[in-house]
């Protein structure tokens, strides 16, 4: 089995497959969202949810559309990494995407729903940021109803209860602790800021 790369190892990644500074700066500020969330939630494998909130826009140097996931995991794969990864990356877009979702927007075939701690705390986490900021999961639930994506909607606000439920209070709170723009170490150690 492949070892989960390193912080550092996976910023290489990212630049290494061409994403562009902003996607790499989103993912950094993913992972601050997601570490918040991994001290509170007991269980959880902290060094694949790093790596996982890291990478799982590995697909935007591809394309930008709800299919950045699907080649972000086929990325994953080739690049050698952990299944646990490339599913992740697959599985991260809102609370995910039902078989009705997979059909109506032409994704390939797949598994595209969280089912681990791990999947669902990276899915989560990103449903917390928009762009670079952090935001409160109304934000995504919102942008989801504009889109006429109600059921999406639904399993954010499903998944927000149970990982608030899990962390101990509700995550919207995330924002107040880390800052709507946190210091993001490893994005000014690779002179992103």
């Amino acid at each position: 089995m492949s070892r989960i790369p390193s912080d550092v190892q996976c910023i290489e990644y990212l630049l290494q497959e061409g994403c562009k500074k902003r996607v790499v700066v989103h993912c950094c500020t993913v992972r601050a969202v997601a570490d918040e969330m991994v001290a509170h939630i007991p269980g959880v494998d902290a060094d694949l949810v790093t790596a996982g909130a890291l990478l799982h826009d590995i697909g935007r140097s591809v394309d930008h559309s709800i299919l950045h996931a699907h080649y972000g995991s086929e990325i994953v794969r080739r690049l050698g990494l952990p299944r646990q990864l490339e599913d992740i990356v697959r599985k991260h877009t809102g609370a995910g995407l039902d078989e009705q979702d997979v059909e109506e927007l032409g994704l390939p075939t797949g598994d595209y729903m969280p089912a681990t701690l791990e999947e669902k705390i990276v899915a989560h986490a990103d449903n917390l940021v928009s762009d670079n900021r952090v935001v409160t999961h109304d934000h995504s639930v919102s942008k989801l109803i504009s889109k006429g994506a109600f059921r999406g909607a639904d399993r954010v606000e499903m998944l927000h209860m149970e990982l608030s439920d899990l962390y101990g209070e509700d995550l919207d709170i995330i924002p107040e602790l880390i800052g709507e723009y946190p210091y993001l170490r490893l994005a000014d150690r690779f002179d992103l800021l």
